[in-house]
């Protein structure tokens, strides 16, 4: 829904929250259900109603529990059976500077100074640890911002009393916590209010008025923008976030049109005003890159001129630094379905960037759920794309540090497929290893990362935490397996799943509750070396009967056949169509046919 992409107007949002919840309710998307625990330390109720606006347009239905007025801590130490119950998915707890109950005074020494910060601090370390042990899900914690007065000026934020330098020093030991719990893997985040408020404004943001009549930590109309920040994060966390960006190239990478003002013409690098803008901009999309966004050019221009272009001498992306480089006179919206099928990306997933908001409109309409931000102007760029939360990074893995090497790859293995007539051969060719393993904790965050971003090839789509993952691999009744594949182009990385339950009066039936993997591995044979394995383990472990589920979903209708191509029977299916499979392997069982090499 366009009203609730970045930039958006926060008053309508706020005026119009009724209607918009309603349109969202009714336009047919499919959602996950999440429940969600709102801990305030003031006023939440717009909050929460804004909030479920954003996660219901990143495809995520909410339910909530909210606090009491200011019950933040009495709710997460002593919870009562309503808390207990809703059983929440995520916490997000809202405190801000107003519930500091604390500050050193002049006078104080360093040591008492040292001991009211300990004191603040530990007053919330310890509602983190209880709400983990009792909850085991991942929490929000809100930073503190920076006060709205500077009792000592400039040296506020320097002598050991001034409160700018005391909320400093104490949210740099919120940080600490979140970098120790994700190095332990827990989820633990930080919604980085400090940097909003700054962002909007800090004397608007700590409006006092809002405080006095209502006891808003921020200004109402800032509301959406707090709202959004959180919704980012939790969207991230399930998997909702876009996975890269298809850009132009006239007036969005470069000023000018390098077909009519030529190579030596075009607008970039640090000889004028407008060519700065340009290299900042191409520098910022560069860092993108390296934390796993995936980079396409989709440009109405030939493609010798789109070349040059991205080589010009003052440019800092190349033609490497794309996975697909589509410049043709073909409509955007074609090229742009193209470039997602040959990514086996949903083009939902991808971002189209053009300063034309005649293109844009076209991408958007012609393709539902893809994102084009507004390019109003070359120094509004990177703000436009990095406010809109396209990429909120909750967890960076080392495969997502690798996903253009590995699409890069994924381009070479196509070139090589057209030149082969008989596909078998191709796969030969590829010389493919697997390293095919129960779960391991080094691989955790990118395990929970593909439960919650895979949806074609998902036959489940159950959705994990760290710590539902980490449950899993402990538990004695579970059989877990992740599936990393080589081949002679690199490493896919982590690109398949599976979890089964072992269940049955003599134990001797495994139930398989997860099984997914990455489109970007389709018809590579990875499915029956996994099910191979998967098969071996569980003779292992004594079991005769495997069960297999398909529960159907919009995107996921590719998988509906995946049991029955691998030897189970169908045993039931109702009228939504969730069918179960079953396979005996008592009595033995037939190897799959791949030319996939497990390696142990």
């Amino acid at each position: 829904m366009k009203e609730l992409e970045y930039p958006f107007d926060s008053s309508y949002i706020m005026k119009k929250a009724k209607g918009l919840k309603k349109a969202l309710l009714s336009d047919g998307s499919e959602r996950i259900h999440k429940k969600i625990a709102v801990l305030g330390g003031s006023t939440t109720h717009d909050i929460i109603k804004v909030l479920e606006l954003f996660l219901l347009n990143y495809g995520i239905e909410p339910e909530f529990y909210e606090s009491e007025y200011g019950q933040y801590w009495q709710d997460a130490m002593f919870p009562d059976e309503k808390l207990a119950n809703f059983a929440p998915d995520i916490i997000f707890i809202h405190t801000s500077n107003r519930n500091i109950m604390s500050y050193p005074v002049m006078g104080d020494d360093k040591d008492t100074v040292d001991a009211i910060l300990s004191k603040e601090y530990d007053h919330f370390e310890t509602m983190w640890k209880k709400l983990i042990e009792t909850y085991h899900c991942p929490i929000i914690q809100n930073n503190f911002e920076a006060p709205f007065f500077r009792l000592l000026g400039n040296k506020d934020a320097v002598d050991i009393h001034g409160r700018l330098s005391f909320i400093n020093r104490l949210n740099e030991k919120f940080y600490e916590f979140a970098r120790k719990t994700e190095e332990d893997g827990g989820s633990f985040f930080i919604n980085d209010i400090n940097y909003l408020a700054a962002s909007y404004g800090l004397d608007k943001w700590s409006e006092p008025q809002a405080w006095y009549m209502y006891k808003y930590a921020l200004c109402i109309p800032a509301i959406p923008y707090l709202s959004f920040s959180v919704a980012n994060i939790i969207k991230s966390i399930y998997g909702k976030n876009k996975k890269g960006l298809v850009l132009d190239l006239d007036n969005t990478l470069w000023g000018g049109v390098i077909g009519d003002d030529g190579v030596d013409g075009i607008e970039i690098g640090h000889e004028t005003n407008l060519g700065q803008a340009y290299i900042e901009f191409q520098n910022y999309i560069k860092l993108q890159k390296d934390i796993g966004v995936v980079l396409a050019v989709d440009s109405k221009n030939e493609k010798e001129n789109a070349l040059a272009g991205l080589n010009h001498p003052e440019g800092i992306l190349k033609p490497d630094d794309f996975v697909s480089v589509m410049a043709n006179w073909e409509p955007k919206n074609e090229n742009f379905k193209t470039i997602a099928k040959n990514l086996t990306l949903l083009p939902e997933s991808l971002v189209f960037v053009d300063d034309n908001p005649a293109e844009r409109e076209i991408v958007t309409a012609q393709i539902p759920g893809v994102c084009a931000p507004v390019m109003d102007s070359p120094e509004n760029y990177i703000i436009n794309i990095d406010h809109s939360g396209f990429f909120e990074a909750t967890v960076i893995s080392e495969d997502d540090k690798k996903r253009n090497e590995m699409y890069m790859a994924n381009k070479q293995r196509l070139e090589l497929e057209e030149s082969y007539a008989d596909y078998s051969e191709y796969l030969k060719s590829l010389e493919m290893e697997a390293e095919i393993k129960p779960f391991e904790k080094l691989y955790m965050p990118r395990i929970v990362q593909l439960t919650n971003k895979s949806n074609q090839f998902n036959l489940t789509t159950k959705r994990y935490t760290q710590e539902d993952i980490e449950e899993t691999a402990a538990d004695s009744n579970s059989l877990t397996l992740y599936g990393r594949l080589k081949d002679k182009f690199g490493d896919n990385g982590i690109v398949s799943l599976a979890i089964g339950n072992i269940r049955g009066d003599n134990s001797d039936e495994l139930h398989i509750v997860l099984w997914l993997m990455s489109c970007r591995v389709l018809k590579r044979d990875m499915e029956f070396a996994m099910m191979d394995e998967l098969v071996k383990r569980a003779l292992d472990r004594g079991i005769k009967s495997i069960y297999g589920y398909y529960y159907p979903t919009a995107k996921n209708k590719m998988v509906k056949d995946f049991y029955l191509l691998q030897g189970f029977d169908k045993i039931s299916e109702d009228e939504e169509g969730n069918a179960v499979f079953k396979l005996d392997i008592g009595s033995g069982y037939e190897e799959k046919n791949h030319v996939i090499n497990i390696v142990s």
